[in-house]
């Protein structure tokens, strides 16, 4: 087996990004519009903008992404780093490549002087919570929320 390698993405990885992307939203029940998507891509491509990305990597396959927002907060000066999508392929999984991803996010954040880093999850991803709880604290917090748009 080839040793996993975490990298940002570039803009020649859309290819290895987006069935990952897909495999997400398939994961999640979601459809999320093309549009969405390419300027999503075109925002983790842009060094202006708060979003990344970041690939797992076996060779010349991706098997993870992880894509992460920071964001400011009223609780401290420093920005707070939201963890926002974590994928592995369902071929990959139990091989330490989402937790590998989750370090990466915690290096990324800690080197831009993050406070902390946060997540979610729905209440069904049992297999994800499960290693969510070795690399991170429950908040006690529920998630409130009204779609906009």
């Amino acid at each position: 087996m080839l040793p996993v390698e975490i990298k940002a993405i570039e803009k020649d990885d859309f290819d290895n990004w987006f069935p990952l992307w897909k495999g997400y939203q398939r994961f999640y029940e979601v459809d999320i519009a093309e549009s969405v998507t390419l300027e999503t891509w075109a925002r983790f491509l842009d060094p202006n903008e708060p979003m990344h990305a970041a690939l797992a990597m076996m060779g010349e396959h991706a098997f993870g992404l992880v894509h992460s927002v920071y964001h400011r907060s009223t609780w401290t000066t420093a920005d707070y780093c939201y963890l926002q999508d974590l994928f592995v392929a369902a071929d990959a999984r139990g091989g330490g490549i989402g937790r590998a991803l989750i370090e990466h996010v915690y290096a990324q954040a800690k080197h831009r002087g993050a406070a902390r880093v946060h997540w979610l999850t729905h209440q069904t991803n049992s297999t994800g919570m499960r290693l969510y709880d070795s690399v991170g604290d429950r908040s006690g917090f529920v998630q409130y929320r009204r779609l906009l748009i």
